[in-house]
């Protein structure tokens, strides 16, 4: 089971943090995707991902996190499936740190994850919210 809540913090820019508590996998990571859209169209540019309450994270929540990061740099999302979604994450991860799509205090297991998967190349990873937010620009 996943529980998403969404809170606003006021840096140099508004950051929208989605706060992710419990599992993450292929039955529910699109809840994640939806919620962000849902942010995105309210006006949300700037996302910070509170991992600290995801206790496990499949390569679905992979998905989830690079669907997140497509749309908030106002790419397509409707034709990614979970392969080609993997597929143009291995692409960009030698692209530098992205600046839209930020994460915050995983836990060990899920650090491993991002690490394995190539997404520390990728995202910044913060480990205290004030400067999660501080670092968006």
């Amino acid at each position: 089971m996943l529980e998403i809540t969404v809170s606003q913090e006021q840096g140099s820019v508004p950051v929208t943090v989605i706060h992710l508590h419990g599992k993450m996998d292929g039955s529910n990571f699109n809840d994640l995707i939806a919620a962000a859209t849902k942010a995105y169209q309210g006006g949300a540019r700037h996302i910070l991902l509170d991992l600290a309450g995801l206790e496990y994270m499949s390569s679905a929540g992979l998905v989830s996190i690079h669907t997140i990061t497509r749309l908030l740099k106002g790419e397509s999302t409707e034709s990614m499936d979970g392969w080609s979604s993997l597929r143009a994450i291995d692409q960009e991860r030698g692209g530098g740190k992205q600046r839209l799509v930020k994460l915050l205090n995983p836990q060990a297991k899920i650090a491993k994850t991002l690490e394995m998967s190539g997404f520390q190349q990728m995202f910044e990873i913060h480990t205290d919210l004030a400067g999660a937010v501080a670092s968006f620009s």
